[in-house]
């Protein structure tokens, strides 16, 4: 009866230790799939998130001149995340150690934002396109010159608050 029970509880230790074994493969095999997919995706290059911060740039004014306070606060937040990504993403450039210069205007537009004041939301506006150019200068970038838009970047999109 015992030999019965050691065998059976050696049968049980193998059953479970085949499983282990099996599973162990499984999970290597599908780190080393994951692992390669990690090493060639696509990541956007730094031109291709300054493009994206440029388009929120004119967009943004264009909501907060016609006082679309929560479009205005999305392009807003929408840069932010851009900036955030370049930053985790190109970490690499040198360019990207100089982004921090942006901060206080991006604090001082989300001020004017919530405050819904079109007389204080357009020198923010106007501080932060400076700050933009004070980077690119910073980073030898001074031949690319952002100016507060004169004609909406998109013309599918209105600006003015939704009725």
């Amino acid at each position: 009866m015992k030999y019965f029970v050691l065998v059976g509880i050696i049968g049980i230790i193998l059953a479970f230790s085949s499983c282990s074994h099996s599973e162990a493969k499984e999970y290597s095999a599908l780190k080393n799939r994951l692992d390669s997919l990690e090493s060639n995706a696509y990541t956007p290059g730094f031109g291709e998130f300054m493009n994206t911060i440029e388009i929120h740039h004119a967009k943004l004014w264009f909501a907060g001149t016609d006082q679309n306070w929560p479009l205005a606060q999305y392009e807003l937040d929408e840069m932010k995340e851009t900036f955030d990504d370049l930053q985790k993403y190109v970490k690499d450039r040198p360019e990207v150690k100089e982004i921090p210069m942006i901060d206080p205007a991006l604090k001082d537009l989300g001020q004017a934002i919530e405050s819904k004041d079109v007389n204080r939301f357009k020198p923010a506006y106007t501080t932060l396109t400076i700050s933009c150019n004070s980077c690119h200068k910073a980073t030898n970038h001074g031949f690319n010159v952002i100016t507060i838009p004169t004609a909406p970047p998109v013309t599918d999109q209105k600006f003015m608050p939704a009725k």
